[in-house]
């Protein structure tokens, strides 16, 4: 095995890169113990789920209007909806359901960009649960203590884009008592009940696998990047957008050899991530990004930069045995830290990533598959259960403000 060297500070590691990069593909390795237990669970016959059927207007008619909701990464919620018709959880009785699900696309409204407009889903959103309240008695029993909707905005239920309008707004007071399955995670944030199921969001499997190369193909970059840096429109001076921190990058390592990072988004992109060894997933407008999903798919070591992130999954997937986790304010100094971890550790690290069970539970993939994002989330509603009985009400018992919320939130949708 020949070991390749770019005579550059650090020169010994840009060596120990080549020498990694040239190994053969890394054997698969399991993580043993109840992590990798939970992470093959089989919910089938823990729970079942009954679905409200829902005028199209809130769902089929949205996707109608326009079809690029399919493709954007807040797609999970129409593929979700999709899996629970014919999963086997599902139940048509609605008196034997351990949890009940709202089918609505509050993301499917995007501007001539492809971006999520969020000012419409709180709207959308009550009109759902009165509907639901109205014709049925379950929400009124709980609630909605029982009842769970997938909401993958930026910042979930806050429902909207930018982070101070978002913690003013909160989660919109009807959920507060349900359980959300949302791409957002952060601890201690407003925008994250503790009951919530975070989830990765929606990557193209099929378009991923179409760009599969060879598994001993070298991983000859030490890191990776491709995205913005600055928010030129929004925050020209790089303090706000991802806190500083991808302004942080840019600025330290744009003419630095072991980083490859552009703002330039190449048709190569998904094979260059596979000549990786490390990619970046810094935070953005928000802390999570498709990047995560793209680097365990790919099997690159996702380096995350994004203070107090919670990771999809976190209850199943061992984050931090298959990443590496770099404080914001640490960015200056992520050439010393990513050098400095030992060859076995990035070893061991890659053989975990090549597990194919570690990138199925990143993926909706169509049609599904055991073990993928859809069944994980249904692990970790059934993980839920018993619900305690604090979740039942009264006769007549109300918690939840009706007219609580924004005067706009409350104008018919």
């Amino acid at each position: 095995m020949k070991t390749f060297c770019m005579w550059v500070l650090p020169a010994l590691a840009f060596c120990f890169v080549w020498s990694i990069g040239a190994e053969k593909s890394p054997k698969i390795e399991r993580i043993s113990g109840s992590a990798g237990d939970v992470l093959e669970d089989d919910p089938v016959g823990r729970l079942k789920v009954y679905i409200y059927e829902l005028p199209s207007k809130y769902n089929k008619k949205l996707l109608q209007k326009d079809p690029r909701c399919l493709t954007h990464m807040f797609a999970a919620e129409i593929f979700m909806h999709r899996f629970l018709l014919s999963s086997p959880v599902r139940t048509l009785n609605p008196e034997e359901a351990d949890w009940f699900y709202t089918p609505i696309y509050p993301t499917c409204d995007l501007t001539p960009t492809g971006l999520p407009l969020p000012f419409k889903s709180p709207r959308m959103m009550r009109s759902a649960i009165q509907l639901i309240s109205s014709n049925w008695p379950y929400w009124n029993q709980t609630e909605g203590a029982d009842h769970f909707f997938v909401v993958p905005h930026d910042f979930g239920a806050c429902f909207h884009y930018q982070e101070e309008k978002a913690i003013e707004r909160g989660i919109l007071p009807l959920l507060q008592r349900a359980t959300l399955v949302q791409t957002f995670g952060q601890r201690n944030h407003v925008c994250l009940n503790g009951g919530s199921i975070t989830i990765p969001p929606y990557a193209p499997p099929q378009k991923m696998q179409a760009h599969q190369i060879h598994p001993d193909t070298p991983r000859s970059i030490f890191v990776y990047f491709r995205g913005l840096f600055y928010d030129v429109n929004n925050d020209p001076e790089g303090g706000y957008y991802a806190r500083g921190a991808r302004a942080a990058v840019w600025e330290n390592f744009k003419n630095n050899p072991l980083f490859d990072i552009s703002t330039d988004h190449p048709t190569t992109y998904y094979e260059d991530m596979q000549r990786a060894i490390f990619c970046l997933c810094p935070l953005g407008w928000a802390p999570w990004s498709p990047r995560l999903v793209e680097a365990v798919v790919f099997g690159c070591i996702p380096v995350i930069i994004a203070d107090d992130i919670v990771l999809p999954f976190a209850d199943a997937i061992p984050w931090e045995e298959i990443g590496v986790f770099v404080a914001e304010e640490d960015v200056p100094n992520l050439d010393t830290i990513l050098t400095s971890i030992p060859t076995e550790t990035i070893l061991r690290k890659q053989r975990l990533l090549a597990n194919p069970s570690m990138k199925r539970a990143m993926l909706f993939p169509q049609p599904a598959q055991s073990g993928d994002a859809f069944h994980q989330i249904l692990n970790g509603l059934a993980r839920k259960l018993p619900h305690a009985k604090n979740v039942y009400l009264k006769p007549g018992e109300k918690i939840l403000n009706w007219t609580a919320g924004p005067v706009g939130d409350l104008k018919p949708w």
